[in-house]
């Protein structure tokens, strides 16, 4: 993996987004000095950094696009801000900037911890807002024991036991009172999940905010 300063991931994540729509257009310094709110001398500057680095492909006097090494890379930085969000938004019920959240904690997630959280979240492929989360290899391992992730990630036969509930206290009440309360035993069967032999019917934003550790998977 290679290393970035968190000003590089900030280009980079720019230009995929210049890019998205049209992988092969040239993006004009200019443009991507506004979109960084910095001079043009020295968006420039950073786009011969990162030429250096094999990221992007500078055209002098016009401006530069990404090189498919520089493409993947940064689908990766834009890809671990569309995890962070979901994580604030419907795991942990963040109420302030999500998107300024968000772009503080993705310089600081390796590898690592990525494929962790996108597991824990069940490998989502949206955003919140819906906008599509950047397809890269995935390393898709079984979920262990003793491992704590939403309801909404279980695998179909295993089991885990309810230990925190990211609600208001009034919706964890209703939960409390419909059986599902911190300490209730949940399965997950093809056809959805069960609690005490009785099928849970609950939105998958629900599902996220209700963290259960796993006992054993089949």
């Amino acid at each position: 993996m290679k290393e970035f300063s968190e000003f590089e991931e900030m280009y980079l994540k720019r230009l995929f987004e210049a890019h998205s729509e049209n992988p092969s257009a040239i993006i004009k310094t200019t443009t991507l000095a506004e979109m960084m709110d910095v001079s043009p001398p020295s968006s420039t500057e950073m786009i011969q950094r990162l030429a250096i680095r094999g990221l992007v492909t500078h055209i002098p006097y016009k401006g530069c696009r990404l090189t498919p090494e520089g493409f993947q890379e940064a689908a990766k930085i834009k890809r671990r801000e569309g995890l962070v969000e979901i994580l604030l938004t419907e795991v942990i019920g963040y109420e302030g900037s999500i998107n300024e959240a968000a772009c503080k904690i993705e310089h600081a997630i390796d590898e690592g911890l990525e494929i962790a959280l996108d597991r824990m979240l069940g490998f989502p492929e949206k955003t919140p807002d819906g906008e599509k989360i950047p397809v890269i290899q995935r390393h898709i391992e079984p979920i262990r024991t003793g491992i704590l992730i939403p309801l909404s990630a279980l695998p179909v036969g295993s089991k885990a036991t309810v230990e925190m509930i990211v609600m208001k206290p009034t919706d964890s009440r209703t939960l409390e009172l419909a059986g599902l309360g911190v300490g209730a035993s949940v399965e997950s069967r093809s056809d959805g999940l069960y609690s005490s032999g009785n099928k849970l019917e609950m939105s998958k934003s629900a599902a996220l905010r209700i963290l259960a550790r796993t006992e054993e998977v089949f």
